[in-house]
Formats: structure tokens, C-alpha cells, sequence
């Protein structure tokens, strides 16, 4: 991840922290835990993607020969449903 990338996932946490406590602007004890939770569940999606495309490529330089890199890929995007 660039410094660019992991500024915007910090923006879109801050977002929606101000959406999911409903106080955009104003103090709230728990805004601090609910915007690093946010911010951590999208850091490990755009890792579990990069991940998943990873095993895309090796997928298709492999065409024809097994279905492995398709499977890990599927699985490792599957991860995000179970959390």
C-alpha cells in the first residue's frame, strides 16, 4: 500500500466513524475505538484484494494446468464474508 492509499482509507474511517456515531463535529468518547476499527477492517480488505489478486495472475499464467491459484483466490476473498 502506497502513504496515499493508507491516507485514504484513514479519511474514509474518520467518515465513517462521524456516520456510525452520528456526532460529525462534535466529541465523542468512543469515536477514537470506532474509527480504528473501521480503519483496520479496510486495510485488511484491500490486503485480502491484493492477496486475491496475487493469485489471479499466477491463475492465469497457468491456464489449462490446475485450478489452485483460482481456489486460493476465492478463499481468500471468501475471508471477508466470515468477519
Amino acid at each position: 500500500m502506497t502513504k496515499d492509499e493508507i491516507i485514504e482509507m484513514a479519511d474514509k474511517a474518520d467518515e465513517e466513524a462521524d456516520k456510525v456515531l452520528n456526532m460529525k463535529g462534535e466529541y465523542h468518547p468512543n469515536w477514537h475505538q470506532v474509527r480504528d476499527e473501521i480503519f483496520a477492517k479496510l486495510v485488511a480488505e484491500r490486503e485480502r484484494e491484493a492477496c486475491a489478486a496475487i493469485c489471479d495472475e499466477l491463475h492465469k499464467a497457468r491456464v489449462g494446468k490446475d485450478n489452485y491459484f483460482a481456489f486460493a483466490a476465492n478463499a481468500i476473498r471468501e475471508l471477508r464474508a466470515k468477519q
